[in-house]
């Protein structure tokens, strides 16, 4: 299965709690478009958090984050 890696901003502000809240909202979608997310990743000086992602492709790891509530601003496959 593809890994990708999904780009999101507007978490320059964001507490522990709305970070993880977030992430768990990311993890209760993804089964029901069949993909599967790793570790994420926040910087908080410029407020993107990046997420790993295995999917079956760019589509379904676009409808698990809209899903979730925080669609991603990029999704990049990830070379194996």
């Amino acid at each position: 299965m593809p890994t990708y890696v999904g780009v999101h901003a507007g978490y320059a502000d964001v507490t522990p709690r709305e970070l993880a809240e977030a992430l768990a909202a990311d993890r209760a979608c993804a089964a029901e478009v069949g993909v599967r997310f790793g570790r994420g990743w926040l910087d908080p000086g410029t407020g993107l958090m990046f997420r790993l992602v295995h999917g079956p492709d760019r589509e379904a790891v676009l409808r698990a984050h809209e899903r979730a509530g925080h669609p991603a601003t990029g999704v990049f496959e990830l070379p194996q």
